[in-house]
């Protein structure tokens, strides 16, 4: 399994996948995909080439060791929001984004402060209402 993820910075959002990521969730039995998310029911969480986040949210700094954690923490807070994951999975996701910082070098400490924010202040990140609302457009 792929432990890293190719990105680039773009206007909108922040961050666009520019190959594909995965990473094992820890969340087994349920079945559920989107144009650019799927979670398997063996646990393994795949976001496909494309998909769009916008980093590590609040008083925070961007750094290596918070984006693959961050894409995946934001990726499972969007299907809370559709309505595909239940909001009862939302201490797994926090949990996830923990797990995924450590192993990708976030010191401990850092790791600890980032899954007590999300803990404590993210519940309103999962509520529908907080879903973009991008109308497409068209041309000309």
């Amino acid at each position: 399994m792929r432990k890293f993820i190719v990105y680039r910075s773009i206007k909108g959002y922040k961050y666009e996948l520019a190959g594909p990521a995965e990473t094992e969730s820890g969340i087994i039995g349920l079945d559920l995909e989107t144009e650019y998310l799927k979670l398997q029911n063996d646990g393994l969480f795949l976001a496909r080439k494309g998909y769009c986040w916008d980093g590590p949210s609040g008083p925070s700094v961007d750094t290596k060791t918070f984006m693959r954690g961050s894409l995946f923490h934001d990726a499972g807070y969007q299907l809370i929001r559709m309505g595909l994951l239940p909001i009862d999975y939302k201490s797994q996701i926090d949990d996830l984004l923990k797990r995924i910082c450590l192993e990708d070098g976030m010191s401990g400490f850092r790791a600890w402060y980032v899954h007590q924010s999300v803990s404590l202040f993210g519940g309103g990140s999962c509520l529908p209402n907080t879903q973009r609302h991008r109308l497409p457009e068209v041309a000309p």
